[in-house]
């Protein structure tokens, strides 16, 4: 029957799936997808049912390459009427059940684009289209809320349709439609009793029907379905903005308010709340240690500069005050080096280190290897520059720790990439390779994996041997290795310095300071882990750690890079490629 329909003489029997049944699909749906001038609906739909099941890549991308082909096939089909086929598809599709309302979206989606590129006159199909709305909405044809609202959108339904489609006849006078009213009315009614919000303010906004009071709007604030809220409100008109904006403003929700605020130009009216809400935005940043996008996000307001400079002083960031200050010429500040902040940090004099070393020339790199290569555990951390362009590559690692527990080498990567790759590589390898050394990390792996992009032409980053992520070791979350120093040590880290200019030479004290401690306090945690003295708060399976389960004693980043590779270029085969045994 199939062959028959499009003029196929026979079905290749010569390939198989794993199952070991014949593939039809392939081949006939090569030619149904090039012209369907004589292929029946069902027929297509059984065939893209097949399609997207023996299909080998993921549930996404089998959906995206059906959606393209689908497209193709209606731009092919000049004998017949697109829109007529797609609705007939529609008719059949809840006979396909589970594959319904998929299939469902992609064909609506697929016309959609199809009438944006070809601009082709659908006028005469509006009616037919009104029949499917009605007879969804009545229950006749299964499909959800969500193709309801589509069919009217897509074939732009308009009330004379419904109306014609209603009294069964076409109507010359379409000035009283008082019947398509009362059903589009009614179904409104009904998509608000099952909270189906957005779905009633899409019919809403369609067919220009106004609600009045602000019942509505609080049913939608209740159920948390802002977006139609918003939705609602704006088609409405500023009166109603400004009503959600109060209620917004009451339920401290500070940032939907903001952005409808700034949407709509109402910032006039509610000067306070954008202030507010600027400042909100960058104790947020500051809190993650993002300073530079806080001072883009400041734009030079000087209010707000001040604010900056006020959270600086309380994460105790003086650095940071003093570079402000210069900058913006403040006064009033630049005196007080105090942190205000009462929180406690840990401090390198408390971990007893008693050197951090910078190297940045080949025979302090020489010296610093022969150092490390005598210690058996070290911890290694490392730093770069943050990227706050969304998309683009992150900056090269600026600089590697290496922390014994008494001293800490802090080495200048970019420089000694630059000046002796060949040294460089060679002592980091003796390092990295060496199985007699625990390298301990934490969250090393991505780490090592942002070295080996870093410094492609090194072999040294592409293996490591004998590595502890700390992080494994812990199964329960808690805040990051500051949250796990407080829990094992006592005491947190201060990381307001995590997101600061790597790149700079030299370095601030503090920052120094920073990166040898990341490092450095690996080391203490270690030593509590495998002395098992852990304070009560750890919980008792964390306290019967078996950390040595944890080593992994070879990593290899280059092989891990090639099969991800690989796995990739897999994936992007044919979409009607069949299983192999």
């Amino acid at each position: 029957v199939w062959c028959s329909g499009m003029g196929l003489e026979e079905i290749p029997t010569d390939v198989y799936n794993n199952k070991g049944k014949p593939c039809e699909a392939r081949p006939i749906c090569l030619h149904t997808f090039s012209d369907i001038t004589n292929v029946s609906p069902v027929v297509f739909l059984y065939l893209l049912k097949e399609c997207y099941v023996c299909g080998t890549n993921k549930a996404t991308t089998k959906f995206h390459d059906l959606q393209r082909q689908v497209h193709l096939v209606l731009c092919n089909a000049s004998q017949r009427s697109v829109a007529t086929f797609v609705l007939q598809c529609l008719y059949v599709l809840p006979l396909f059940e589970s594959y319904c309302e998929g299939f469902s979206h992609l064909l609506i989606s697929s016309f959609c684009r199809f009438v944006r590129s070809s601009k082709v006159d659908i006028t005469e199909e509006k009616d037919l289209a009104a029949r499917l709305f009605v007879d969804v909405v009545e229950g006749l044809v299964p499909h959800g809320e969500k193709i309801a609202v589509k069919l009217l959108e897509v074939f732009d339904i308009r009330l004379a349709n419904i109306e014609n489609v209603i009294c069964n006849s076409e109507m010359e006078d379409n000035s009283s439609l008082d019947t398509a009213k009362t059903f589009v009315e009614q179904y409104i009614s009904k998509l608000i009793e099952s909270q189906s919000y957005e779905m009633a303010v899409s019919v809403l906004e369609k067919f220009s029907i106004r609600l009045s009071g602000e019942t509505f709007l609080l049913k939608m604030l209740q159920n948390k379905e802002f977006r139609a809220a918003e939705k609602w409100a704006t088609f409405m008109g500023p009166s109603v903005l400004h009503v959600l904006v109060q209620e917004y403003l009451d339920r401290n929700m500070l940032k939907n308010a903001y952005l409808i605020i700034k949407k709509h130009c109402f910032q006039q009216h509610y000067p306070d709340v954008c202030h507010k809400y600027k400042e909100s935005s960058l104790k947020k940043l500051a809190e993650k240690g993002c300073w530079d996008i806080a001072e883009l996000k400041a734009n030079g307001n000087c209010q707000l500069i001040e604010c900056l400079v006020y959270l600086a002083m309380e994460a105790g960031y003086t650095e940071k005050v003093d570079e402000l200050c210069e900058r913006y010429s403040l006064e009033g500040f630049v005196k007080t080096k105090e942190p205000v902040s009462q929180t406690r940090y840990l401090h390198l004099e408390e971990l007893v280190v008693e050197d951090i070393i910078w190297v940045d020339e080949v025979n302090s790199l020489c010296s610093a290897t022969s150092y490390i290569e005598g210690c058996t555990v070290i911890g290694i951390d490392c730093e770069w520059k943050p990227n706050y362009i969304k998309g683009s590559q992150p900056n090269k690692v600026s600089i590697m720790q290496i922390a014994s527990e008494k001293k800490v080498f802090i080495f200048d990567l970019i420089k000694l990439f630059e000046d002796a790759p060949g040294d460089l590589d060679c002592c980091l390898i003796r390092i990295l390779h060496s199985p007699r050394i625990l390298k301990l990390g934490y969250n090393f792996q991505c780490d090592i994996k942002q070295l080996a992009h870093s410094y492609g032409k090194l072999e040294c980053f592409n293996y490591c041997e004998m590595l502890l992520d700390i992080q494994n070791v812990f199964k329960e979350p808690c805040g990051g290795l500051s949250g796990l120093a407080i829990k094992i040590l006592g005491t947190g880290l201060n990381k307001t310095r995590r997101n600061s200019n790597w790149e700079q030479r030299p370095l601030s004290n503090n920052q120094l300071e920073y990166a040898a401690l990341d490092a450095v306090v690996l080391i203490h945690i270690f030593s509590h882990v495998r002395s098992e003295s852990q304070p009560a708060n750890i919980s008792e399976e964390n306290a019967k750690i078996e950390w040595k389960s944890y080593i992994i004693s070879q990593m290899d980043i280059k092989k891990k890079r090639k099969e991800t590779k690989f796995t990739q270029q897999s994936k992007a085969g044919s979409l009607w490629q069949p299983d192999s045994n």
